[in-house]
């Protein structure tokens, strides 16, 4: 029985993963060639549609549901992905945060450390203050200690590094100022949410939170981020021999996967996303002789898992749970997106980014993803917070999403720099070749007889 209950399982991942693939690809293709928008759109509108809040939840000629079923993911029983598809999901954001490590220069990294210490400083601390604050106003907490308010500012303080990093790579801008403050301030975003949840979590179990306690967790979350990405520099040169030494041509490959889930899982373990685990490792390895060899040959394994991820956070929006908190999910939304364009684009103007730049920043933070998403999943199985307050968190969630990419794209369409001033190596432009969608985009205008739209990379004035 065991074993029929297995293949049954099996049987079932795959049919869901096949359905995933084609439906992200086509998704992918009508965005690039008609509607003239990252692919990344496309696919989480595709997990929107087939998901089990959609035509996934509806049993067709006497055949169950394909994705309508128990889940644990947020350690209640409700209607949604499997764990199975979650696990998949997650391996796919590891293997996206690995390439966007593999694709950032260690030098614009470094030089842009400060600025994105404080654009994740602003980034976080306005939209958490508004998140808590219109809960009380809204009444549904009393007030701003309430663990019930708290959690619904961390969840607005969260940043999906993966979808930037995706519509980033799109455009080609991951190795310019912008994207590099970004992504860094994403990763100095990660720490601080995970010392607002310790401290939101001890709260709403004992009523408070030892100030000793918040300081180990801060320095063990910052310690192993900064560890991890120095033992792998300094060690990027033996893992270079180590890689080059085996003769089977897909192994250095192999072993970089090896390496950044063995990161992704480190980091977890102490505190820290996996994504952040396999950022550092992605970092460390770009620095090596091998990095464009293991670039190339990873692509073709980018291509197919990481639309999983995308598809799959699509999947996770239900619109049923916004009735009777519609006012309030929009007015959240609406805050979600000025504070973080405000408190990540406000410290933006004062650490050498003009206006344009500034709104760049801003807008790369904007997204919460699936982040928010585990955070409302804490808050909910923890009981803190209602399944109407985590449908509020799932319409934030999914503006955001939605809104950042769109905005984004149209933000660098101008090849302007975002520096007020500029340094003869900070260009915008990938040195990397596109990724397929924006190939796409520019063979679709090529086809036309007109040039394509500005959205490839360009240098910068």
């Amino acid at each position: 029985m065991e074993g029929e209950d297995l293949v049954h399982l099996i049987t079932r991942l795959t049919l869901q993963l096949g359905i995933i693939l084609v439906a992200a690809k086509i998704a992918g293709e009508v965005s690039v060639r008609y509607l003239r928008i990252p692919p990344v759109l496309g696919e989480l509108g595709a997990g929107v549609i087939i998901g089990p809040f959609a035509l996934g939840g509806i049993a067709f000629l006497g055949i169950d549901p394909i994705f309508a079923e128990a889940t644990h993911i947020i350690s209640v029983d409700t209607p949604g992905i499997s764990t199975e598809l979650w696990f998949v999901a997650q391996i796919a954001s590891i293997v996206l945060l690995f390439a966007v490590g593999m694709e950032t220069d260690l030098k614009q990294f470094v030089r842009f450390a400060v600025p994105a210490s404080a654009v994740a400083l602003g980034g976080v601390a306005l939209p958490f203050a508004l998140g808590t604050g219109a809960t009380v106003w809204f009444g549904y907490a009393e007030h701003w200690t309430d663990p019930t308010a708290l959690f619904m500012g961390s969840v607005m303080t969260a940043t999906s590094v993966g979808i930037t990093a995706r519509v980033l790579r799109d455009l080609g801008r991951m190795g310019g100022p912008e994207g590099v403050t970004i992504i860094g301030a994403a990763v100095v975003d990660d720490v601080l949410g995970i010392l607002i949840l310790a401290v939101v979590v001890a709260m709403a179990e004992t009523g408070a939170v030892a100030v000793g306690e918040l300081g180990v967790i801060a320095v063990k979350a910052i310690g192993v981020w900064i560890g991890l990405t120095a033992s792998v520099l300094l060690l990027s040169g033996w893992i270079s021999k180590t890689l080059g030494w085996f003769r089977d041509p897909g192994a250095p490959l192999a072993l970089a996967l090896g390496l950044a889930l063995l990161g992704a899982g480190l980091a977890e373990t102490f505190g820290l996303a996996m994504i952040i685990g396999a950022y550092s490792v992605g970092l460390g390895l770009a620095q090596t002789p091998l990095a464009s060899n293991i670039h190339e040959r990873l692509m073709g394994v980018y291509q197919f898992v990481v639309p999983v991820f995308f598809v799959v956070m699509g999947m996770l929006f239900d619109l049923t749970q916004l009735s009777g908190v519609l006012g309030f999910g929009l007015t959240l939304s609406a805050l979600a997106v000025v504070s973080k364009i405000l408190g990540a684009g406000g410290p933006a103007l004062t650490v050498g980014f003009n206006r344009r730049g500034a709104w760049r920043v801003g807008l790369g933070m904007l997204p919460r993803g699936e982040v928010a998403l585990i955070i409302a999943g804490i808050g909910l199985s923890r009981g803190v917070i209602g399944h109407d307050l985590f449908g509020v968190a799932l319409m934030m969630t999914m503006v955001t999403t939605v809104v950042a990419p769109v905005l984004l794209v149209s933000a660098f369409r101008s090849g302007r720099t975002g520096r007020r001033n500029p340094l003869v190596d900070e260009g915008d432009d990938d040195t990397r070749q596109p990724l397929p969608g924006v190939e796409m985009m520019q063979n679709v205008s090529r086809e036309r007889g007109r040039p394509s739209r500005p959205i490839e990379p360009t240098q910068l004035d």
